[in-house]
C-alpha cells in the first residue's frame, strides 16, 4: 500500500470512530478533551444552522467568505455530517444546489439521515475522494471545504480537481491549517496527529503557492488565526522534550481562509 494510500486509511478510520461514536465530544484533533475553541468558531447563529450535522470539526466558516448567491450550486469537500452544506443551502435557496462529498461512509449516512429530516431535495450526499471528484466538470459556481484540504496527501490535485469541477468565473473558498516555520518531526510523522488536522498542513507559503500554480486568479486569504492549541493536546503524541523544542522556536499552527476564482 502507498503511504499516501495509508494516510487515507487513517483518516477514513478516524472520521468513522468520530460519526458513530456521537455521544462524545466531537473534535478534529485528538481523543482528549481539551478547549479547541481556538479551531473551531460558532455556527449557532447561522441560518441552516443543524445541531447534529454540527461534529466541531472545522477551522473556520468558509461560507462567510464564499460569495455564495440564490441559485448557486456549491460543492463542499469533505462535508461530514452536512454543517456547512445546511448553511450553504439557506443561502442558495430553493433555486440552488448543494452536493456533500465525503469518502467515509459512516460521515455519509450521518449527513443523509440529517438532510432527511431538514427534507431538502435540493440537498444532496455522494461517496468520492478530492483527488478524483466523481462529479462532471464545469458543474459549479462555489466549492467550499473547511479544515478537510490539510488531510488530503496530494494537494496540487485536489487543487486541480477543484478547478475542473468549477464552471469558468466559478470560485473556491477553503478553511484550512496552515504551518509558520518548523514543527519537530515526531509532531508532524505521528499518524494520529495527521489524522488531527497538523501534521498534513504546509507550510502557509507552500501551500498559497499550490494553489496559484493551480491557475487561479484573485488568491485571497480572508481570515488567518494563529492556533495555539493546549500542551495537553500535544502530549498525547510527543514526548514533553519535543513539546519545549516547539514552544522555544516561532513555529505556529494556523487556520486561514483562502479564495481564488477559475478564469473564464
Amino acid at each position: 500500500m502507498k503511504d499516501s494510500d495509508k494516510l487515507k486509511a487513517i483518516v477514513r478510520d478516524k472520521y468513522a470512530e468520530i460519526a458513530v461514536e456521537s455521544n462524545r465530544k466531537k473534535c478534529c484533533c485528538g481523543d482528549k478533551e481539551p478547549d479547541y475553541s481556538t479551531l473551531n468558531l460558532d455556527y449557532t447563529e447561522l441560518d441552516g444552522y443543524m445541531e447534529d450535522a454540527d461534529l466541531k470539526l472545522g477551522c473556520g466558516i468558509p461560507t462567510a467568505h464564499a460569495g455564495i448567491h440564490k441559485g448557486d450550486r456549491v460543492l463542499d469537500l469533505g462535508s461530514g455530517a452536512g454543517n456547512d452544506c445546511f448553511v450553504a443551502r439557506s443561502i442558495v435557496g430553493e433555486e440552488g444546489f448543494v452536493t456533500g462529498l465525503d469518502f467515509t461512509d459512516e460521515m455519509l449516512e450521518k449527513a443523509n439521515k440529517n438532510n432527511l429530516k431538514m427534507g431538502f431535495s435540493n440537498v444532496e450526499f455522494v461517496r468520492g475522494d478530492i483527488e478524483q471528484i466523481p462529479l462532471p466538470e464545469n458543474s459549479y459556481d462555489v466549492v467550499i471545504s473547511n479544515c478537510v484540504l490539510n488531510l488530503v496527501p496530494d494537494k496540487e490535485k485536489a487543487f486541480s480537481e477543484i478547478m475542473r469541477v468549477l464552471k469558468p468565473g466559478g470560485h473556491f473558498c477553503v478553511s484550512d491549517i496552515v504551518l509558520k516555520g518548523d514543527l519537530p518531526d515526531d509532531m508532524r510523522e505521528a499518524a494520529a496527529l495527521y489524522a488531527g488536522c497538523v501534521s498534513g498542513a504546509l507550510q502557509k507559503e507552500e501551500y498559497l503557492r499550490i494553489v496559484k500554480e493551480a491557475g487561479y486568479s484573485g488568491i485571497e486569504v480572508k481570515d488567518e488565526r494563529v492556533n495555539d492549541l493546549p500542551d495537553e493536546y500535544f502530549v498525547q503524541y510527543v514526548s514533553t522534550e519535543t513539546l519545549q523544542q516547539y514552544r522555544d522556536t516561532d513555529a505556529g499552527i494556523f487556520s486561514i481562509t483562502v479564495v481564488g476564482t477559475k478564469p473564464f
